[in-house]
């Protein structure tokens, strides 16, 4: 701190003396400009006085000469004229003597207007010419020579002061020069002695930080004329030595780090590429390679090319922007060894913890077993919903010819088994209709009839559909819409069957005094349909398993469980996606996500 000190009291002290004679110069400047003006503007003042004086003395004299002249003068004139002589004289010499400079050419003027007056008295013809009277005329000569001097005198000195002013500014001018010289010539010697204590030990500190900064520790340190300098440089060189023992350190660590990590995604079941920001292959697991079939010269190629996938590329490049993958991609099919496997992926960000995106992770999951299970499974349920349909189709119709034939009072225990077993194979008919549509769309059998259909419309038909049945349970349905909506193309039947079965699930877990709202907004280029209820609520562990196929959640349990899962299907389908909000407690909210 006390070397610090030093250094600034240095520099402090030649910038002040650089500004202290640059301040006095200007100082010094300016003080003479301001007398130089101050004496020129007396003087000149001065003498402009003489000027008025000698003119107005001059312009007097004359208008006497007239009234002497004239054959009959007017003697009132004459001395009224006189008098007002005598007071500019007195004011030239009153002038005269508070300039005390020797010269006293308005006394001199009085002096020779006095002996003109006296010569002009003694004259024996007062009104005749003046060239009969040599004294007047001499007398009169005199007088007006004076004053035609005493102007010129004047004129004179305003010349000089002119001239003395011109001397004194190049002399102000000449010095501030000299002043402007010695502040360059100072600053130049503070400058370079700046530059060369300091500068170059600094760029050499400069340039060794840098080399530090690339991971280059071996640097040379500059030494400095100044003692500050050294001082700097010794610590800077303790400072690159405790960074150069942190360094081994990190690097041990970050080495037994990255061991740690290679073998905790080797040892994954899945497998597993990870993808630099240029969406190039930087890593993969050993599942990953018996996965793929592939060698590490796969290293470095981007996605596409290495899958021959290239829609993967606009993937990817989405998911390092920071997006996400609207719908469950398709599986891959690869051929490995002679034989077709197919595996599903996922695409995930690696986010930095400062939040920019450094790259990207892709999860390999084999499933071909598990989708030749899957199509077994279906095909299953298809032919045994079909073999099933038809045989219970007749026991139903068989049973109705019954009912209708069979006479049993309305409160008999026979009526009550009949319409037992009526309500249970009416919902066997349903399970089986809802296993044969669910495999028809999961084996895509099923066909879309798409024509346009107006949201408004779909809404209130439902609204409709179920508004006897919400009053009967004290339940209130309500439609809000932001309009206006475009119509879509889909298939409106299909579209009411989700409708139907989110409103028939909302219905059966809202309680007495509940609401429940129909909404349908645009969002972008899709049409966001959904239905929220303010019922028991979905818990967070059933909330990822909730549209799969036989499974039901909530405490109100009842049929097979395929309905979301079907709901799914038809939304999936139409090319839109299909998702769910809920807190346990608070409601829940189905929304359809679908096209324009």
């Amino acid at each position: 701190m006390k070397l610090a000190m030093k250094l600034r009291t240095r520099l402090f002290l030649s910038i002040s003396a650089l500004m202290t004679v640059a301040l006095l110069g200007l100082v010094l400047g300016l003080v003479s400009v301001m007398q130089m003006a101050s004496n020129q503007e007396v003087l000149i003042r001065d003498n402009f006085i003489t000027l008025d004086l000698g003119l107005k003395l001059r312009q007097t004299l004359g208008d006497q000469l007239m009234i002497m002249l004239n054959q009959a003068p007017d003697l009132a004139a004459l001395e009224n004229s006189e008098r007002h002589y005598f007071e500019l004289l007195d004011q030239g010499i009153t002038h005269e003597n508070r300039l005390d400079n020797g010269h006293h050419g308005f006394q001199q003027a009085r002096d020779d207007y006095l002996s003109f007056l006296k010569a002009f008295s003694n004259s024996q013809e007062p009104s005749g010419s003046l060239s009969g009277n040599q004294e007047l005329t001499d007398k009169f000569n005199v007088l007006r020579n004076g004053l035609i001097n005493e102007h010129k005198q004047a004129l004179e000195n305003i010349n000089s002061t002119q001239r003395k002013a011109r001397e004194r500014a190049l002399l102000v001018a000449g010095s501030l020069g000299l002043v402007g010289l010695a502040v360059l010539i100072i600053g130049f010697v503070t400058a370079h002695g700046i530059a060369r204590r300091f500068g170059e030990p600094i760029e050499a500190l400069a340039k060794a930080a840098d080399n530090i900064g690339q991971g280059n520790f071996d640097v040379t340190l500059p030494l400095s004329p100044a003692v500050e300098m050294n001082q700097l440089t010794r610590r800077f060189g303790i400072m690159a030595e405790a960074l150069r023992e942190h360094q081994a350190t990190n690097v041990d660590e970050l080495l037994a780090g990255q061991q740690r990590l290679q073998a905790v995604l080797d040892s994954i079941d899945d497998g597993l590429l990870m993808i630099d920001r240029q969406g190039q292959l930087e890593h993969m697991n050993p599942v990953a390679q018996r996965q793929l079939g592939w060698d590490d010269d796969r290293l470095g190629l981007a996605l596409g090319v290495a899958l021959q996938r290239p829609e993967l590329d606009e993937q990817l490049q989405l998911v390092l922007r920071g997006g996400s993958l609207e719908r469950a991609p398709d599986d891959l099919s690869i051929e490995v060894d002679g034989e077709s496997r197919l595996l599903t992926y996922s695409l995930t960000p690696v986010s930095h913890t400062e939040g920019h995106i450094l790259g990207a992770v892709m999860v390999l999951r084999d499933v071909t077993e598990q989708r030749a299970f899957e199509r077994v499974r279906s095909e299953f349920v298809l032919r045994a919903s079909h073999e099933l349909r038809t045989p219970v189709t007749g026991m139903h119709m068989a049973f109705g010819l019954f009912r209708e034939r069979a006479h049993f009072a309305q409160d008999s225990r026979e009526t009550d088994l009949l319409d037992t077993v009526n309500e249970e194979m009416q919902r066997l008919m349903q399970l089986i209709n809802d296993l044969l549509n669910f495999s028809r769309y999961q084996n895509g059998l099923q066909k879309l009839t798409l024509a346009p259909c107006n949201i408004d419309d779909l809404l209130e038909q439902a609204q409709g559909r179920f508004l006897e049945r919400a009053h009967e349970q004290g339940i209130e349905l309500l439609v809000e819409i932001q309009a206006p909506l475009p119509r879509l193309q889909a298939d409106q039947p299909q579209l009411e069957r989700v409708l139907d079965n989110l409103i028939d699930n909302a219905l059966r877990h809202t309680s007495e005094k509940g609401q429940i709202r129909l909404q349908a907004r645009r969002h972008g280029e899709r049409v966001i349909v959904s239905v929220e209820d303010n019922g028991e609520g979905i818990a967070y562990g059933q909330q990822g398993r909730i549209f799969e196929p036989f499974v039901q959640v909530g405490r109100k349990k009842g049929g097979a469980g395929l309905g979301l899962a079907l709901c799914k299907e038809i939304v999936q389908l139409h090319g839109g996606r299909m998702g769910v909000y809920s807190r346990p407690g608070q409601g829940t909210q189905f929304y359809l996500a679908l096209p324009l």
